[in-house]
């Protein structure tokens, strides 16, 4: 599978992740070439507007980056991030989906698409990360 033996060890490691685990957002799917993380949206979420605010979104979209990345080489920091937002959650859930857009010998590059449980773009973020 790639540094975590199984999708449990991997759900156990980034359960330290401990904004991302209290926010309710939760590791579906990890292989050696792309990670899915997702969220049940709740008034928690929400700014002062009633919508769904950046920082829930780009924490979604980095749980998936740190996951996709740590699962190839260990440790991964983020060097560099960055991301549009595209428009806002209509759904109840939300997903991010990571994967590979190259994977050198010190830095990697991921692309995180985000989506709703209706189908809508939310957000693409883009990571550069650095292998210690």
């Amino acid at each position: 599978m790639g540094y975590f033996k199984d999708i449990e060890e991997a759900r156990a490691h980034f359960k330290k992740d401990r904004f991302a685990s209290s926010s309710g957002m939760v590791l579906d799917e990890l292989t050696e070439e792309y990670a899915v993380t997702s969220v049940e949206l709740n008034e928690n979420h929400q700014n002062a507007y009633g919508g769904i605010m950046g920082g829930a979104i780009f924490t979604l979209a980095d749980l998936a980056f740190a996951a996709l990345s740590n699962n190839i080489h260990q440790p991964t920091v983020a060097q560099q991030v960055s991301i549009n937002y595209l428009g806002a959650p209509k759904g109840k859930k939300m997903f991010a989906r990571a994967y590979f857009k190259k994977d050198g010998k010190r830095t990697c590059t991921i692309n995180v698409d985000v989506t709703d449980d209706t189908g809508r773009d939310i957000a693409q973020f883009v990571g550069s990360g650095f292998k210690l």
